[in-house]
């Protein structure tokens, strides 16, 4: 699905959009957005993963959880 959007554009950032955009600017637009949105989805990722890192008490209780699947039941 496709939706229009009106946005306000500096000279510079227009004529930039007009030089590299080509000829569909919407499709550069939208790559722009959806590469910003990975990048955003990544980092977030990331500082989630270094916090558990961080969390002791959430480490220890992984560690449990390990001794736990160690326990010789199959699966």
């Amino acid at each position: 699905m496709t939706n229009r959007a009106t946005f306000t554009l500096e000279d510079d950032a227009l004529a930039y959009l007009k030089q590299v955009g080509g000829e569909n600017k919407s499709a550069f637009v939208n790559h722009l957005l959806l590469e910003d949105k990975k990048r955003s989805l990544k980092k977030a990722i990331l500082q989630a993963n270094q916090e558990e890192a961080e969390d002791t008490a959430y480490q220890e209780e992984l560690s449990e959880w390990d001794d736990t699947l160690a326990d010789g039941l199959e699966t």
